[in-house]
């Protein structure tokens, strides 16, 4: 960006600041945050772990809303105040200065602007992601792996925390199915997008006749259950294995059968767990992934209740994003038209910009079809 356009820039940016701020509200939050503030502060409050849960979370997102906000309009004025004494000393080293911390500020307000198209009834909550190796052989196995590894390095960009819960190792290489945690106000909001098919083409590396390949995986993202979303599962409607940790190759990473297999007998689902070294722990952990499986379909049912014959915005085609490596580079997602030709760094986990023009996208036909 120029010198001289750097003040239409804050203009732009001083409307878009405005808008988040009026979907935001931080006069009415901070409202919300005093009354919270007062619940988290009464002595009996641990005596509902439920309901002291429910407080401390909402309190503690709030805040860190209202602080962004805040932030964020601090620097901008604060960017506005160098920038015209920059200009009127004709000051070259602080309107780089300010040209910098500009560019910052622009990125870090337009994240924002995508975080308040979130308004889901789940999007604020933690995710829970699925990987599963679809069409393709051991080249899908390889490149469900290679998502995995996108996702993690998603995370550490963001300096967000990320658990793996389950891995279920291909024989030649890659993985079958993963599924992991990725904890940050707004991950499954954000994260939900990224839902359905991909599809890579590429030279095998497991093809010795250097032929072309093309493989699938499946994405699936759920919303982490909370203590006060009261999802009832009787002992009588699952049935518990346990088997031995192991990893690549069949190697044992555990003596003892301290994995875990839960099957939820009424509707069918399958959920493990072997990253803890305690049954106890597995356990716990499965029926955390299990309660976000059911959660989601009861979701999903209520959803079909109201619209029978309308689909409910996950399925959006079974294909959604390509990765294409040979005879050229790209990815491209295919419900938004983006695209890059880097896709190191689309596999390195630099994926914000499909993120945002996917959430972007989904609000555009939520708002068409209302």
């Amino acid at each position: 960006m120029a010198v001289a356009d750097l003040p239409d820039i804050i203009d732009d940016l001083d409307r878009t600041l405005t808008s988040i701020e009026a979907v935001v509200d931080p006069a009415a939050k901070k409202v919300e945050i005093a009354k919270l503030e007062e619940e988290a502060a009464a002595p009996d409050l641990w005596s509902d772990q439920a309901n002291a849960q429910r407080v401390t979370s909402r309190l503690s997102r709030l805040q860190a809303e209202v602080e962004r906000v805040a932030e964020l309009r601090q620097r901008l004025d604060d960017i506005q105040v160098l920038l015209e004494l920059a200009l009127e000393e004709h000051d070259s080293d602080s309107q780089a200065e300010a040209q910098r911390d500009l560019a910052s500020l622009k990125s870090e307000i337009e994240a924002l602007e995508v975080r308040t198209l979130l308004s889901g009834e789940y999007d604020d909550r933690d995710a829970l992601i699925t990987i599963r190796s679809e069409a393709g052989g051991v080249d899908a196995a390889d490149f469900a792996a290679m998502l995995l590894r996108m996702y993690e390095r998603w995370a550490e960009r963001h300096g967000y925390s990320f658990e793996v819960y389950d891995i279920s190792y291909a024989e030649e290489a890659g993985i079958k199915s993963a599924t992991m945690a990725i904890r940050s106000p707004y991950a499954y909001g954000t994260l939900s997008v990224e839902q359905g098919t991909h599809r890579l083409v590429r030279i095998s590396p497991f093809d010795n006749q250097g032929r072309r390949q093309t493989s699938f995986a499946g994405v699936e993202v759920l919303p982490a259950v909370e203590e006060t979303d009261h999802i009832d599962i009787p002992e009588a409607d699952i049935r518990v294995d346990v088997f031995r940790s192991s990893g690549p190759g069949g190697q044992s990473v555990n003596t003892t059968d301290s994995a875990v297999r839960i099957t939820h007998l009424p509707t069918g689902l399958v959920v493990s767990c072997q990253n803890e070294k305690s049954q106890i722990q597995n356990k716990a952990a499965a029926l955390r992934v299990l309660q976000a499986r059911l959660l989601e379909k009861a979701r999903q049912d209520r959803e079909a209740e109201m619209n029978a014959l309308k689909s409910d915005g996950n399925s959006w085609g079974s294909q959604m994003r390509s990765y294409v490596l040979h005879p050229y580079q790209m990815v491209k997602d295919l419900r938004t038209n983006y695209e890059t030709g880097n896709t190191d760094a689309v596999f390195d986990g630099d994926i914000d910009p499909f993120i945002d023009a996917g959430i972007r996208w989904r609000r555009r036909e939520e708002a068409a079809a209302s």
